[in-house]
């Protein structure tokens, strides 16, 4: 297993000042280099407190890449509805050669109607839109004199600059969230894929992750280790108790923030979202110890953490941990904490 941290924001003006939000993530962010960490990710997100704090996670990793040397650059993920390709792609190039090569993209559908709603796009384009542009960057950062007429954009033929740092392109992940059919469609191209198990029964990631991966087999790509991402809110402290007190409060406090940003899902209705409209009661009712009882966060001292990751080990096998190690705005120092426990005494003896 591989592990790193997710940047995930759950907090607005009321709660923290985005100035201190970013100060103590970009010190997360080198914290996470200094103890060997695989990479760090951040996500796209508008308005809410639920992720609102960070809009373009480009920016916030180009500053990452500034003060780090070897750790990996993930965008968890960024959203091709909202944003031109070739500014999109260019944008993803850019800071592909700052970092001299250490980005993984990842590229995602978004979900929250009122960020549809201030770009002016239709709920129901965005699975289209979402194809279109990650086929339409993965040409620009690929190939030269590109011409592009697809549903919703056209334009060359036109050669980005810069060209990627890795060749042909950085390696491409995709966000899905219920669709087994996402999943064999990026096993098919040969993408990543992410995903956050907490949303979804076990039996139901492992029957993805099986789509996905005999997908990726059929299609004849390489050995697959570490291509699946997988999401968990984390908190580790010496002492379980406090462990389990201060990550169930953390948690709930996650929980309220996802509630109030699905609360329009209760009044909206789109043919590619089906079923969103039972989101907003499950994120009111989310039972936090139901949660640590079936692994699905990593909440606990060293060993009860250790102990879920031999469970997940057992039902997805080899993936790559995101560790949402500041969900619930807790302090910045709660979350050091947790990061120096986990690369002290689970990393070394993780499965």
């Amino acid at each position: 297993m591989k592990f790193g941290i997710n940047i995930f924001p759950t907090a607005g003006p009321e709660d923290k000042s985005a100035a201190s939000h970013f100060a103590d993530s970009l010190r997360l962010a080198e914290l996470a280099e200094e103890l060997e960490f695989d990479h760090v990710k951040t996500v796209e997100h508008y308005f809410a407190r639920y992720g609102g704090y960070s809009p373009d996670p480009v920016t916030f990793l180009a500053a990452v890449a500034a003060r780090t040397r070897r750790i990996r650059l993930v965008t968890g993920a960024v959203i091709p509805a909202f944003t031109h390709p070739v500014k999109l792609a260019g944008k993803l190039a850019m800071l592909d050669n700052i970092s001299q090569g250490r980005l993984d993209v990842g590229f995602g559908r978004a979900f929250l109607p009122e960020e549809f709603a201030a770009f002016g796009i239709p709920l129901d384009e965005s699975r289209p839109r979402f194809e279109e542009g990650v086929e339409a960057c993965r040409r620009l950062w690929a190939q030269e004199n590109v011409t592009w007429k697809g549903c919703f954009h056209s334009f060359g033929p036109v050669t980005l600059l810069p060209r990627p740092y890795q060749r042909p392109h950085p390696p491409i992940l995709v966000a899905t969230a219920v669709s087994p059919e996402s999943c064999a469609a990026a096993g098919r191209a040969g993408h990543g894929l992410m995903m956050v198990p907490s949303i979804n029964s076990a039996d139901k990631v492992r029957e993805m992750l099986a789509l996905y991966r005999k997908a990726w087999s059929d299609a004849g790509h390489g050995p697959s280790e570490g291509a699946v991402h997988m999401t968990y809110n984390c908190y580790v402290a010496e002492d379980r108790a406090e462990a389990v007190r201060l990550g169930r409060a953390y948690s709930e406090f996650t929980g309220r923030a996802l509630a109030e940003a699905v609360a329009s899902w209760s009044t909206t209705r789109s043919s590619g979202y089906q079923g969103y409209e039972k989101i907003p009661e499950r994120a009111g009712r989310a039972d936090f110890d139901r949660q640590l009882a079936e692994h699905k966060v990593l909440v606990g001292d060293p060993d009860q953490v250790l102990e879920s990751l031999g469970q997940i080990k057992a039902l997805f096998g080899d993936v790559t941990i995101s560790l949402q190690v500041i969900s619930g705005n807790q302090p910045a120092a709660e979350s050091e904490r947790t990061m120096r426990l986990f690369a002290e005494h689970v990393t070394p003896y993780a499965p």
